[in-house]
């Protein structure tokens, strides 16, 4: 009896041991199905998954936990024609992959106060907590307007990925008390363009992806910049910065209008939302150009920031 093909014999392999990503991405090649049509397929069993929540299963992205989402996975064993529970088991058993398959990152809920607002958003356009990004340099530029309220930021990042197929970059902006998201505008600025975007109005959070030119694979490194428009808040008292990750530098630039001027600067750090500043530093602003920065060549974990008070 001749032997099973290669291909076949990996599949075989791979639905008894897993991991579950893996295991559908070498059903989907053995079948020779493009997602669309997988999507198209599931559609007609009143099943709604997007191409996009299938792409990062088969990627180890994001695992389905939902019961929309393991119904679907119950009808893409018979789409392709695999054994009742095959992939299921996968994803719950033994074998199963549910173990770490990236760098330890912080959740939004330990980084900034409406971090609860920004995972419903993420859920609802479908997209991992984990972009699969760490940044090794990022650059950001904020502009104070003249009622002291925060006019725009400006970021250009260089990150790296630490997993396969990221093209993606999730940006996130939180606005000052009072502020209106549906006025808020993201423009993509060098290297990605505005993909989607959501506003969850009652907590003042905007997320928008910002879609690379490629693909990237584990380990590249890419470039890209991105600003925000805002000026629809109160008056601001500071700006702060969440970092799932450790490592790479920061530099946060913050610029007055010559109308509203702060009488003292400092720079910050924080553990958590709620925790104390602590690591506090006066900063001098620069006469001429009314600005103040800090620079952090590597990061920890957790929220660095500028607070500034008024007369």
């Amino acid at each position: 009896m001749a032997p099973p093909p290669a291909d076949t014999a990996e599949l075989g392999r791979l639905l008894r041991g897993g991991p579950f990503h893996l295991a559908l991405r070498a059903a989907l090649a053995a079948r020779g199905l493009p997602l669309h049509r997988v999507q198209r397929r599931l559609a007609a069993r009143g099943i709604k998954v997007g191409v996009t929540s299938l792409s990062y299963w088969q990627q180890g992205a994001r695992r389905p936990r939902h019961a929309e989402s393991l119904r679907a996975v119950s009808a893409l064993e018979q789409i392709l024609e695999l054994p009742d529970g095959a992939l299921l088991r996968l994803l719950g058993g033994p074998g199963s992959d549910a173990g770490p398959a990236r760098p330890a990152a912080r959740p939004y809920r330990a980084l900034v106060s409406v971090g609860g607002a920004v995972e419903q958003l993420l859920d609802g356009m479908e997209l991992p907590p984990d972009g699969g990004l760490h940044s090794l340099g990022h650059h950001e530029r904020v502009r104070i307007g003249a009622g002291g309220e925060m006019r725009s930021r400006e970021s250009q990042q260089i990150v790296r990925a630490h997993r396969d197929g990221v093209d993606r970059y999730l940006a996130v902006h939180h606005g000052d008390p009072g502020c209106d998201t549906s006025r808020m505008e993201v423009t993509a600025y060098e290297n990605c363009r505005t993909g989607r975007v959501r506003r969850h109005p009652e907590a003042g959070v905007v997320v928008a992806e910002l879609l690379f030119d490629t693909r990237l694979r584990r380990g590249d490194t890419y470039v890209f910049g991105y600003g925000v428009e805002d000026g629809t808040g109160a008056r601001s008292g500071e700006y702060v910065r969440g970092f799932s990750y450790a490592g790479g530098q920061y530099m946060l630039q913050v610029r007055f209008d010559e109308a509203a001027l702060p009488v003292r600067c400092r720079r910050f750090s924080r553990t958590g939302p709620h925790a104390p500043r602590t690591a506090l530093t006066d900063l001098t602003p620069s006469g001429r150009h009314r600005a103040v920065h800090l620079v952090e060549q590597s990061v920890h974990r957790g929220i660095l920031g500028i607070a500034w008070d008024w007369d």
